[in-house]
C-alpha cells in the first residue's frame, strides 16, 4: 500500500468513473474541482494533447495549493489517424463519432498530472481499441440510452456500447474508462520518494 504521508490526495476530477476507480486503489482521497479553459494549439498532437491538457488543469490549482496537498489531474482523449474526439456537443455528432470510430482501431490516451507546491509530474497511458463495425441503429440506440456526452470519443467501455461493439484492446482497460490504475500506482509511488 501506498503511505501518502505527510501529503493528502485531492482528486481534481468532476468525473464519476475517475471517483470510482481512485477508490478502487484503496487511496484515500478528497475531491476538488476548478472550470479550466482547455482548449489547446493545434500543432498538439496525439499523447501532447492529454498531457496538456492534464497539466494545465492541475496547474490552475498553484495559486491556492497547501504545503500537504498533491493534486491528481487527468484528461482523457481518443485519437484516430491525426484526429482528436473529445466529448461530443450534441447526440448527432455523438453519432457519427462512434460510426467513425467503428470498424476501426483507434487510440484511448490519459494524460495525468501530480502536483504538489513545489513540483509536477506529468505522465500518460495509451490503450489499443479495436471497434467491430457497429450499425447506425445501434449507434442511435445508445447515444440516445447512454447519453455519453461527458466521455471522450462519445462512448464507455463498461456500457453497452463496449460490450456489442469492442473486440479487443491493448492496454489497459481502466484507461479507457478514463484513469490509468496500474501506471499511476507506480507513478505516485515513484513520485512519493524521496
Amino acid at each position: 500500500m501506498i503511505d501518502l504521508d505527510p501529503y493528502k490526495l485531492i482528486l481534481a476530477s468532476k468525473s464519476p468513473r475517475r471517483h470510482e476507480l481512485l477508490k478502487g486503489l484503496e487511496i484515500p482521497f478528497e475531491v476538488r474541482t476548478k472550470d479550466t479553459d482547455e482548449s489547446f494549439s493545434e500543432k498538439l498532437q496525439h499523447a501532447e494533447i492529454a498531457e496538456f491538457l492534464a497539466r494545465i488543469k492541475g496547474e490552475a490549482f498553484l495559486s491556492e495549493i497547501k504545503p500537504d496537498e498533491l493534486i491528481v489531474t487527468a484528461d482523457t482523449i481518443v485519437w484516430l489517424g491525426d484526429r482528436v474526439f473529445n466529448k461530443p456537443q450534441s447526440a448527432v455528432e455523438a453519432v457519427e463519432m462512434i460510426h467513425t470510430l467503428s470498424g476501426r482501431m483507434h487510440e484511448v490516451i490519459t494524460g495525468v498530472s501530480l502536483l504538489t507546491a513545489d513540483r509536477q509530474h506529468v505522465f500518460h497511458d495509451t490503450t489499443k481499441v479495436y471497434f467491430g463495425e457497429v450499425d447506425r441503429e445501434d449507434i442511435a440506440h445508445y447515444v440516445e440510452r447512454f447519453k455519453p456526452f461527458d466521455k471522450a470519443g462519445a462512448y464507455g467501455i463498461q456500457e453497452w456500447i463496449g460490450y456489442v461493439g469492442i473486440e479487443r484492446i491493448e492496454g489497459s482497460f481502466y484507461n479507457v474508462m478514463g484513469f490509468p490504475t496500474q501506471k499511476f500506482y507506480i507513478e505516485l509511488q515513484k513520485f512519493l520518494k524521496p
